[in-house]
């Protein structure tokens, strides 16, 4: 059994927002299944056979809350769980795929990572940045981008949904055989 975790904010005010891309990959890995839905109140789960996603209902910055909550009821190791999120550090529609780390100034991977006790979690990180000079993070991260930036990151949400199902078929090496073809074609190799 493996889990897909997409970080983000519940609500439509934050529907479209650079913060959500994290939900944007659930929904997307959503469509390509049956899923059967259980809703709690800290999160959404689907689950179709030995595939799990998760949307926590806690908010960004407390989605370790909703995650040890998950866990209680479906017991994984983490390196079974893709953590999806935005990062202001990469360019945006960049997306980077890693077997573990710290949570790079990322709250919401700050709270994941100390709800599960440890660094080695596979996660999956789409570029919305850099934040522009002059501008609040926080009013970055949670405004809707413009039209052109939002097509960028739809793609890369799409690019990310395709890494993701492969994590939930193969795990972190079926992940990562997904992210190095996408890649390749996106460089023409």
């Amino acid at each position: 059994m493996r889990a897909v975790v997409g970080l983000g904010n519940p609500g439509p005010e934050f529907a479209l927002t650079r913060h959500n891309i994290g939900f944007w990959v659930v929904d997307l890995l959503g469509e390509r299944d049956p899923w059967e839905v259980r809703r709690f109140v800290w999160g959404e789960v689907r689950r179709s056979r030995e595939r799990l996603l998760l949307k926590p209902l806690t908010y960004m910055n407390n989605s370790g809350e909703a995650l040890g909550e998950f866990l209680r009821i479906y017991p994984l190791e983490p390196r079974d769980i893709l953590v999806v999120y935005d990062d202001v550090n990469i360019p945006v529609g960049e997306v980077r795929l890693r077997a573990r780390g710290g949570d790079g100034g990322h709250k919401g991977m700050r709270s994941v990572i100390a709800a599960l006790g440890t660094q080695d979690i596979p996660r999956l990180r789409v570029g919305i940045g850099p934040c522009p000079e002059g501008v609040d993070m926080v009013e970055f991260v949670l405004s809707r981008p413009p039209e052109e930036e939002l097509r960028r990151l739809m793609r890369a949400a799409s690019f990310a949904a395709e890494v993701a199902w492969a994590f939930l078929e193969g795990g972190y090496p079926g992940a990562l055989r997904a992210y190095s073809r996408g890649i390749s074609a996106a460089r023409g190799v």
